[in-house]
Parts: C-alpha cells; structure tokens; sequence
C-alpha cells in the first residue's frame, strides 16, 4: 500500500466512525510558552483537555507534523543511526474529548491494522498499564479485559509507568496508555525467538506503532494524581513505522516515504544506498532532517541564532556536515532535494508547494554559508595542531569553542585531528559540554505551582478590543518561578489586557484596589488562557479590583500594528504579489516586519512605500472590523492567510480602505490616529527574507525633530546657512590635499629612519639582525622592514612602533632564514607580542602582532634576538 494511500486510509475509517478531520497545526507553535515545536499529535488540542476550550467536534482524527529535538522528547542524536527514528515524522491521531474512551478506542485500532491494514494478529502484541506503587494506581484491568476480546491473552504484556503511562509534562493531564507492537521478522525469527522478549528492547524490527493513551488524571504540582472531570482518548500512530510495515519493509528509509529523495541524494553524490554503514547514516540524516527543516521553514522558522531559529539551524547544519564528511559534498546539495519532497507530500501539506521559493532560497543559502564556516573551522583547526606541535592532543575546550562558536562539528574535529595523528581530549570537551547543558537549563527552568482556584467556574473572557479598563475578579493563581525570581500569574473572570500574540506585545498596567496598586509587568496566552503577570500577590485575591491597561503604551503599539497591515499591501504594490509576511514585532517603541523578497530594496522602492503609507494615513481611512467572519467570507473578501499561522472556524477581519487582513491584533479606529510613518531600516535576515524596521506617531515625529537638530547643529558647525553639502564637499577635498601631504611627509620621514635603522643592523651568528623601535605608523614600519629585507642577505628585521594606546610590532625576515636555519615570522610574533598584552600572526617571513602594552616592547625586542642566537 503506497503511503499517500495509507494516510487516505487512516482518515477514511475515522470520519466514517464520526470524526472530524481537521488539517494539521504548524509544526512552528507561536502561542504556547511551554513548547517550541509541535511535538505529538495532541498539542493542538491541550486547551479541550485542559478545559479552556471547547472543541469543533468531540470526536476529530488528523495528521499531524511533528518534531522531536528539543526538551523531554528530543529523538536527534539517534536519527540516522537506527532505522526508525526521526527528526520530523507524522503522527496519524484520533481523539475523543469526553465521549468514547477505551472501549471503542481499542476496539477501532483493532480494526483498522488487522481488518482493514490487513496485519496479521500473529505479529501483533499490546502492553498495558501494571501499576505504579508510588502513584498509587493500579493495573488497567480495563483495558486488559477489553484487549482480551480482541487478541490472545500471551500477546498482553504489562508495562511500567515509564512505558505505559503518559504525561503531557511535569503537570497536567496523563493517564495509563496502551501500545501496539509489531513483529515485522521474519518467520523463522519469530518462531526461534519469541516477539514478547524483544517488546521495548530497540529492536528494529519490533516496534512500537500505536499508543492509545486513556486520559483520565490529572497530575499536580505536588505529584500527586486526581481524576479528571472527563475522561479523554488521545492516540497517536508513526505514519513513518506503519508505512515501514504494511509496505513488507524492515526499515522506514526503504518505503516510499523516504526512497524518492534516498534515490536524488544517490544521483547528486555518486554514493549508493546500502555500500557503507557510515554513507548510509548519512544518507538517511540527510533525508531525514531536509523533511524537518523544509516544514519548519514553510511553516514561517526561519534558522537563527536564538531559540527555535537556533534548533532549525542546528538540525540543517547536522545534514550539511554529514553531507561534506561522508558523502563527499562540499557545494550546496540539500536544496536540490526538495521538489522531490514537495512531489511526494504537496498534495496533502500544500505550504511545500506554496513555499517552495522560500524554502529552496533560505535552504541553500544557509548551506553555502555553512560550508564556508566549515572552511574556516578547518584553517582554524590546523593552526591550532601546528601551534600544538608535539602534545598530539587538542584541548576539550578548544573543541568545544570551534563547535560553540563556528558550529564546527565535533565529529569532524576528530576526523582532522586523526589525520594530522592526533587526538582530542574527550573529558574536556563533554565537561564543556555538560556546563552548556546546565546554563541552558538554568535560564529556561520554570518551576510552577498548582493553580489555586477561586472561581470554579472559570468564566475568563477577554474584553481587550472595546476597553482599556474593567473592573475584574481574580478566578485563578499560581506561582512560578524561574531564574529572574518568583512571580504570580493570575485569570481574571474579564480582562482589557490583550495578550502576548502574532507578533504583537503584550499590555502592561496596573491591578488597583483602594488599598493597593499591583504592577502588571505583562500578559501572554498559554493554551487559550489569558495570564497576567505580577510580581506580588494582591493581599486579598477574593476581592474585587480595577484592571487598567497602560493606554499610552497601548495606543503606541496599536498605531505600529495598524501600521505593518499598510506597510504590507504597499510593499505588495511597489515589489509585487510575492511578498508575505513571514514574521514580525509590534511594540509600543517600534515596528518589524519580515517578508518575501529576495533582493535588497533600492532606495527608491524604500521612499515609495513610505510615501504610499503616508498616503493612506493622510486619507483617514476608517477601521472596517468584522470578528466572527467565516474563513470562507474572509477569503472571499480578499483577506491573507498566512502559512503557519493557526486559524479557527471564525475569524477576524481587518479592514483599513483596500488592506484586508486576518488579526488578532489590536488597531487603530481611523489610520489619522497613526499622524506619521517613518521607515528606519532595511535588511536582510535570512535568503529570500528582508526586514523593515519603522517607526509611527510622536516617535517619529520626534524622531525628524531630532534629525532637523541635529542637521541646524551641522550647519552652525560648517558655517554655512543652507548648503550643507557644499560645505561638506569642500571640507573633504582640503582633508584629501592634506592627506597627500601628510603621505609625502611621512614617506619622507620613513625613508630618512631607514637609513639610520640600516647603519643599526649586527651580525649574530652569520644573521644581519634589527630590533627597533620607532615613531612611525605601523605601515610606514612595516614597508621599511620589508625593503631592508630585501636589500640586505640574511636579515632579520624586528620593528616596534611606539604607539602609546596601539603599540606593533614588525617582523621581516629574508626567506633563506625561513628555508635553511626553520625559522617562522608569524610564531615569534605570536611569542614576543605577549610583552605588549597582544596577539597576532602571518607568513614564515612577515607578520605583525598588535598590543596595549607600550612599555612591553623593549622586553619584546630583546626576546627576539634570542631567536637568533
């Protein structure tokens, strides 16, 4: 059965049992602090399990992307290594929120492999819950009775809290969970070892595909379990594994999942799948991580240096090294490989198609980037081993700065320092490694309590688009702390504070009572709940306050928000339809804004759009809002939706004259409120992707006061009223006349020094050597080393410049020094240059150093002609 297939299958049987299909969530998640990426098929839905949502349906199946490599559940460093692990896989899913539970779960899964898959019960065995004496549960007598209707009592096995009971963190809902395993061996494999003793060993070819986890606790802060007020299914099935099976293969890089682009990646590099153990690792990393990447960044992560940015990078740059060491590529080659995956998985995941520009454009860039660090890290690398000289081993923490700062692999740090016979100190690196561990750690640590509930019927509604103000109750709190200290968060039963989203700043403000005023430092959502932040408990959490939102700071923001909507259909009119949003940051102090473009905006395009900005503020466009339109009557109306953004069944529409878009935002009643748009930069981000940074309202208006100041202040300066620019100009060529002096003076002065540095030279044992020091510049002393070195034989020329904040330091020496006596420039001015607190390097027959130390190099110059000696 192909794959595509497969996934038709899965969702066929769930909608004819009466669920809804729904498409999968971004792999990308933006408005839950508690996760980077979607890692499990029911992260969309924790909100319906946690009661702060109610659901489409109460029965939904789906597909959904996926990927593991960061926090509890991070699969990176085995993919490639074995068969069946992955980076990015999809997670096929059904679910219930308070309607079945294990009954029909069990029931269909049985169906659905054996009936309607067609697996053999024989290869099949399940595994329950046994209890865990500290939890104080028992054995799911439940499900191992209802298993028992469906297959023989010797293929139920029972499994511990770490196999079979599942937690969607330290805190929240969990349950018992049953799996399925297949024995995918052959039949005398099977028959001479018994599949039973192979269940959750990591062997190969008995895997897990299914887990049907049974929902129906809650685990508190204090680790304690409470029963759920209703009971939850939540399953999730490996497409990838399942595939691997019903397709008669022993390994998910065999099926057709993966083999289209195994078979391109064999064509680019000559290498075939199956000749070497480690060419096959790296061919299935390669595959692997291009699935991760590709969505990642079609679903709007862009690789960067900070957070989930920095995963993406890491994970691309995995492949990339993989690539260049064992497949011998070492041009861009990842992105060559796309149209493949988009081929194979664009009918179903349509942003692959959608985004291809993007995604080809950002993935090779970052590859020819990446190869070049390479490079250097290599060059780097061997001056480290040359400098080492007869220790043959490299310092962890050496390595671990190539990796940390370059993102050097560490593996190919081994491989260059085998080949030059050396070896890298491994305690030192993986201490090194361990500290970073620790710090990341500490600066992501949260600890957070049980809420405390004060209104058990949870009534929390945002009111923040029509108030700035509103008098609240507190319905929850709890406390958390992190590695900036202890704070609260608090729900209120209504709320004008708009929450942290799309890119827009949360509201700041105040909590006031006639007896106390409590600073609300921010508001962010996590899984449907508004959180207010505060660094002090109210003194009485029952009463009744009045919440007050910082309305300057709300105003601003909302003016740089409505603002990035015009600023986004004129980028559209002046650059084209290519153009998306593909990121942005609206505070009260200015906006950003990414989009699609792959060239450097000219100025001229830069003035156009703010001119047309302008324009539409001038006009005085009228807000047009409309907050429970259908996706369909949005669309209809022109609105943008954008990939990687989640969008519920009703949506909000904003409408400013002819920009039509979806948002959450808050904007502007009237585009005059925005008075001034004033754009400050244009840049580059990633390939493919510019940045516009902008200002609006008194901001820029203040901004302009301070430029015609500061342009008054010139003028006075040049003495000149109006003509800046000729004043300008003729300053410049008085500063070039003089410049041309200056030279021709210092020339001069150079070569009246040299004369008397060359009645200076010694002979020491058969070397005409100098060690100098002078006042000139450190080119004017470097050119005189240069041409004494050249006129006189055997000379070994030092040279310090007598700089008092940037003393240099000058060798020169004849290149038959270099060849016959093995002497090196660029290490004994890396040796000396110590004198003067500096550094530096170059050839074996000149090289300079720099320094702070002044008074260091008579001790420097003198060390020199040790050298000689």
């Amino acid at each position: 059965m192909k794959s595509k297939d497969i996934r038709k299958e899965f969702l066929g049987f769930f909608e004819k049992n009466g669920h809804l299909i729904v498409d999968s969530a971004p792999i990308v998640l933006k408005d839950d602090p508690t996760l980077m990426f979607n890692n499990s098929g029911m992260a969309q839905f924790k909100e319906f399990f946690l009661g702060n949502g109610i659901p489409k349906n109460n029965r939904i199946a789906d597909t959904q992307k996926c990927l593991r490599v960061s926090g509890k559940h991070n699969d990176l460093d085995d993919v490639g290594k074995d068969t069946y692990h992955h980076t990015m896989f999809e997670m096929l899913g059904n679910w219930s929120f308070g309607d079945y539970f294990k009954e029909e779960a069990i029931a269909w899964a049985w169906e659905l492999l054996t009936g309607v898959y067609g697996i053999s019960k024989d290869q099949i065995y399940v595994t329950v819950f046994e209890g865990d004496k500290e939890d104080g549960t028992e054995l799911d007598t439940e499900a191992l009775e209802l298993w028992k209707q469906h297959i023989a009592e010797d293929r139920i096995l029972y499994g511990n809290k770490k196999d079979n009971f599942w937690e969607m963190g330290d805190i929240g809902p969990c349950g018992p969970c049953s799996e399925i395993h297949v024995d995918i061996r052959p039949e005398a494999d099977r028959l001479a070892v018994d599949g039973k003793t192979l269940v959750n060993m990591d062997h190969p070819q008995v895997i897990e595909i299914w887990n049907l986890v049974f929902m129906q606790f809650q685990r508190k802060a204090d680790g304690s379990l409470e029963q759920l007020p209703a009971k939850h299914i939540d399953t999730g099935m490996g497409f990838e594994r399942l595939a691997m099976v019903l397709q008669g293969k022993t390994s998910n890089y065999d099926t057709d999942v993966f083999q289209p682009t195994i078979k391109k990646l064999e064509e680019i590099s000559g290498v075939t799948y199956g000749a070497t153990e480690k060419t096959d690792i790296a061919i299935r990393v390669v595959v692997d991580h291009l699935r991760a990447v590709a969505f990642a960044i079609a679903d709007g992560q862009l690789p960067s240096n900070t957070g989930a940015g920095y995963v993406i990078r890491r994970i691309l740059r995995r492949a990339i090294s993989y690539g260049y060491r064992f497949l011998g590529l070492n041009e861009p080659f990842i992105y060559q490989l796309y149209p493949i995956l988009k081929a194979e998985m664009g009918d179903f995941f349509p942003e692959l198609v959608k985004q291809e520009t993007i995604v080809t454009g950002v993935i090779r860039e970052e590859e020819a980037s990446f190869l070049r660090t390479i490079e250097q890290g290599l060059n780097r690398l061997n001056q480290i081993i040359e400098q080492l000289g007869d220790s043959k081993v490299i310092p962890g923490d050496v390595v671990f700065e190539l990796y940390d700062t370059y993102g050097f692999p560490a593996d190919l740090s081994r491989i260059v320092a085998e080949d030059h016979g050396f070896t890298i100190d491994e305690a030192g690196f993986e201490t090194e490694m361990a500290k970073q561990k620790e710090r990341s750690k500490k600066a992501t640590a949260l600890v957070t309590d049980d809420w405390v509930i004060l209104d058990p019927a949870g009534n929390e509604t945002s009111i923040a688009y029509d108030n700035t103000e509103a008098e609240v109750k507190i319905t929850r709190y709890r406390k958390v702390k992190n590695k900036k200290g202890e704070f609260y968060q608090l729900t209120f039963n209504q709320t004008p504070f708009y929450a942290e989203s799309g890119g827009q700043v949360g509201d700041k403000g105040i909590l006031v009572t006639p007896n106390e005023t409590i600073e609300i430092v921010d508001t962010k959502k996590e899984n449907n709940v508004i959180i207010h932040f505060v660094e002090t408990l109210p003194e009485n959490v029952n009463g009744t306050f009045q919440a007050k939102v910082d309305v300057a700071k709300r105003n601003a923001t909302t003016k740089n928000h409505s603002a990035t909507h015009l600023m986004h259909e004129a980028l559209r009119e002046v650059l084209g339809t290519h153009v998306e949003q593909k990121g942005s940051y609206v505070g009260d102090d200015y906006l950003r804004f990414d989009f699609s473009h792959f060239a450097k905006m000219t100025e001229e395009e830069i003035a156009i759009v703010e001119q047309k900005v302008n324009e539409r503020i001038a006009e005085a466009l009228p807000l047009i809002e409309k907050r429970e339109a259908s996706m369909n009557e949005a669309l209809a109306e022109g609105a943008m939706a954008l990939f990687g953004e989640k969008y519920g069944d009703k949506v909000r529409v904003i409408r400013f004259g002819s920009s039509v878009e979806l948002c959450g935002g808050t904007h502007v009643n009237n585009t005059a409120d925005i008075r001034l748009f004033k754009i400050l930069s244009e840049s580059s981000t990633a390939a493919g992707i510019r940045r516009i940074e902008a200002i609006t309202a008194d901001t820029a208006i203040n901004a302009l006061k301070d430029a015609e100041k500061n342009y008054n202040d010139v003028l006075v300066t040049l003495k000149t009223k109006n003509d800046a620019v000729k004043a300008v100009q003729s300053l410049l060529d008085e500063n070039a006349a003089l410049k041309k002096q200056v030279e021709k003076f210092v020339a001069q002065q150079a070569s009246a020094e040299k004369a008397t540095w060359k009645a200076a030279i010694k002979e020491v044992n058969g070397i005409n050597f100098l060690a100098i020091k002078t006042n000139l510049d450190t080119n004017a002393a470097k050119q005189n080393a240069i041409d004494l070195t050249n006129e006189i034989e055997n000379a070994f020329i030092v040279v310090g410049t007598n700089d008092a904040v940037k003393p240099s330091i000058t060798i020169s020496l004849a290149k038959n020094l270099v060849a016959e006596k093995g002497l090196h420039a660029g290490n004994i001015v890396k040796e000396i240059a110590k004198h003067i607190n500096g550094g530096g390097g170059g050839q074996p027959f000149l090289a300079t150093a720099g320094g702070k130390e002044v008074a260091g190099l008579d001790a420097a110059l003198a060390q020199a002609e040790e050298f000689v000696k």
